[in-house]
């Protein structure tokens, strides 16, 4: 198993000592830093800024939002970091959800499986500096006619003029539903889940069966395929303060990433055998009840997701983890933190 250092998104700026946190994690050992977008900082540019001061480290987007840039778009960025950092890009991407898609970018979501699945073509093609075509139900390049939207005519198929560091930067797609994994493990190159939890993955490890089934025999072999999962890590004799740092955030995504009937991680959370708990914490944070819906968030569903406690419970925990599909820990935390892990891990 590997370590990766999760920065995520800022708040309002760059949290102080990031710079610090990845040389430390460089030092270490750690074979990859992730940073994440949300509808504030982007996810690429730390990544170009942070990473100029490495030399070693993988440097992953968990995640790029697909309905950010078009697909060409993705792939020039992607493309110069790669040169920048001499070849040590991991593109993470995700669909989001409605509520960012449609209300921050201005897109629409249909079918966003199938829109992935074109989305991922059109990457690959533009990586491998062909000559970029695709006639697809939402992707058309070049444009054409459609949705009542005038085309002039003088669309002309191109080929980057910038030759890729490598025929292909490792793509991963993040996905919570079974169909969106089972996705992930038949055109992507790795999965990065989000609330897994190596106790209840019966259902995960089925969609990935049955991606892996379909997946083409030109993709990575699947001993290769990249599985990195984001944990929280918190250290501390007292479990249930150690859980307080924790049930915020099951909090805020379970209640208030999305509507009612349209909440993916609500349905995630839920197949781990959480849903009447999913369901009383989702109506407390609809109600503005945010505190009520923090507190209830149970112990045991904080320790299957997240890694508490004193040391050698962590440790103990650390196993279920090492024996599961998880290939990299994506953690974050204090100088301490990240050097207990990597003591425990590497």
């Amino acid at each position: 198993m590997k370590l990766g250092l999760s920065l995520g998104y800022w708040g309002k700026g760059q949290p102080p000592g990031q710079a610090e946190q990845l040389a430390l994690a460089e030092e270490l050992g750690y074979d990859s830093v992730w940073t994440a977008e949300a509808y504030g900082s982007d996810a690429l540019t730390p990544l170009a800024w942070l990473g100029a001061s490495t030399s070693r480290i993988k440097l992953g987007t968990g995640i790029v939002q697909m309905s950010a840039r078009t697909p060409t778009a993705t792939a020039m960025a992607a493309m110069t970091l790669d040169h920048l950092s001499g070849g040590r890009v991991l593109l993470g991407l995700g669909v989001s959800g409605p509520q960012v898609v449609e209300g921050w970018y201005g897109q629409p979501y249909p079918r966003p499986l199938a829109r992935t699945r074109e989305y991922f073509e059109v990457l690959r093609q533009t990586i491998a500096r062909e000559r970029v075509e695709h006639d697809g139900a939402q992707i058309q390049i070049p444009y054409v006619d459609k949705y009542g939207m005038k085309s002039t005519g003088l669309g002309k198929a191109l080929r980057s003029t910038l030759h890729p560091v490598r025929d292909q930067i490792p793509l991963l797609l993040a996905a919570e539903g079974p169909k969106n994994i089972a996705l992930s493990a038949e055109i992507a190159d790795g999965w990065l889940p989000f609330f897994y939890s190596p106790w209840d993955a019966d259902f995960a490890h089925t969609a990935l069966e049955e991606g892996f089934a379909r997946r083409a025999p030109e993709r990575l072999p699947r001993d290769q395929f990249e599985i990195a999962c984001p944990v929280q890590v918190i250290v501390s004799d007292d479990l249930e303060a150690a859980a307080d740092w924790i049930r915020p955030f099951i909090a805020l995504y379970v209640g208030g990433m999305g509507a009612k009937g349209a909440n993916f991680h609500f349905d995630a959370v839920a197949r781990l055998g959480y849903e009447e708990v999913c369901a009383k914490i989702q109506d407390l944070y609809l109600e503005g009840r945010k505190d009520e819906a923090t507190a209830a968030v149970p112990l045991e569903l904080v320790e299957k997701i997240a890694l508490i406690g004193p040391k050698e419970k962590i440790r103990d925990d650390l196993a279920v983890w090492k024996e599961s599909v998880v290939t990299t820990l994506m953690v974050g935390g204090d100088a301490d933190t990240l050097r207990m892990m990597a003591e425990l891990v590497l």
